[in-house]
């Protein structure tokens, strides 16, 4: 389970910052005191627009950036006084952290399944039931670079499990990738949840999160503004879809 309690995460701007944001406000709140919990058996989404806070909140559970004020538990860990623990408990994605490109998936495979410290036997297994259900087998001994943006994804995501977490953790999973790769990892994702993992995404696709995800926390300017079932955002809002519902909430937010 994934308990976030108040979380606040401010940045220093610098006077180039400053001013591409028009303001003489030398901090920026990224993250304003968000609360929820994400548990075991479920897809849970985070939806919104750009800038909204969902890749910051998601760094923060995944021990990348510290947390401004607030408290984050990963499975019962604090992410700030047990950060190791935590990263064993979790599988983390994010398109900003890409896989080296002079190197060949097999060995990047390799390489973070000795880092997770993963038996041999079980990271050969592991190896090989994920690059077959993406279809790596054929592209494992080419280098990152030589791959298309489709097949890098697959094998960021397949690295990115190579330990077998209990929590998965993607950060806009299906941005930029075909309709047949990107329904690859949104039916691997539904695989994973029906195993009895916790899966946490994000993404600005509302067709998307509406087929996938559990329960749904719509984020603007870094603050909870709805949460639900699909059904139950849709009750609240009287909106036929999911997008008409995001945007009764964000134009709420607004006061527009």
């Amino acid at each position: 389970m994934i308990e976030i309690k108040n979380l606040t995460k401010v940045y220093r701007l610098n006077k180039k910052q400053m001013m591409e944001l028009k303001t003489k406000d030398p901090k920026k709140t990224a993250v304003g005191n968000l609360s929820f919990q994400a548990k075991e058996g479920e897809i849970y989404g985070l939806l919104g627009p750009n800038g909204a806070g969902k890749t910051t909140t998601l760094r923060c559970i995944a021990t990348l950036i510290p947390p401004t004020e607030g408290e984050i538990y990963v499975n019962g860990y604090e992410v700030q006084k047990e950060p190791k623990k935590v990263r064993t408990q979790i599988g983390f994605l994010t398109s900003d952290i890409k896989l080296d490109e002079q190197f060949t998936v097999d060995y990047m495979f390799d390489f973070f399944g000795r880092l997770h410290e993963v038996e041999k036997d079980t990271l050969q297994q592991r190896k090989e039931e994920l690059f077959s259900y993406f279809g790596i087998e054929g592209f494992a001994h080419k280098q990152i670079k030589e791959l298309s943006t489709g097949m890098k994804q697959k094998a960021a995501i397949a690295v990115s499990l190579v330990h077998d977490p209990r929590i998965v953790i993607f950060d806009e999973p299906t941005n930029g990738l075909d309709i047949i790769t990107a329904r690859g990892v949104t039916d691997y994702l539904k695989k994973l949840r029906n195993e009895g993992k916790l899966i946490v995404v994000s993404t600005h696709i509302m067709s998307e999160a509406q087929k996938l995800c559990d329960r749904i926390g719509i984020i603007v300017d870094g603050e909870m503004v709805a949460e639900g079932t699909v059904a139950e955002l849709l009750q609240q809002t009287g909106a036929q879809d999911l997008e008409d519902a995001f945007f009764e909430f964000y134009r709420e937010k607004k006061g527009e």
